[in-house]
């Protein structure tokens, strides 16, 4: 594998948005996730990947109370309870991080 090829996990939301800035790519994908150590594994983290020379950059997100740590993307509840993220909430919250960078934002799972 060429040094070019493989994975960075990006620690901050600030870095990822530097990351953006600086390499930008065409677009990004989020996808919203079940969190694997709630008990009933709600909808609750969100992970941004950036493609850029073969090399993807990942951002993770994850809850803190009501909302996500570093985002501070409000989470929901449904009836039962169950927490979840909401796709367009999340999605407008990345265009408007991301205006005046020509940059496409894509969901994965309406790819």
């Amino acid at each position: 594998m060429s040094q070019d090829q493989g994975q960075t996990r990006i620690r901050t939301w600030q870095e990822f948005k530097q990351q953006v800035k600086e390499k930008k790519p065409q677009s990004i994908v989020y996808i919203l996730e079940q969190n694997g150590f709630s008990a009933n594994k709600e909808v609750t983290i969100l992970r941004v990947i950036m493609l850029h020379e073969r090399h993807y950059y990942i951002f993770i997100d994850s809850p803190r109370e009501n909302q996500l740590r570093q985002t501070n993307i409000p989470l929901h509840a449904d009836k039962s309870g169950m927490r979840y993220l909401e796709d367009k909430e999340v999605k407008t919250y990345l265009q408007k991080e991301f205006t005046g960078q020509n940059l496409e934002i894509y969901s994965f799972w309406t790819t």
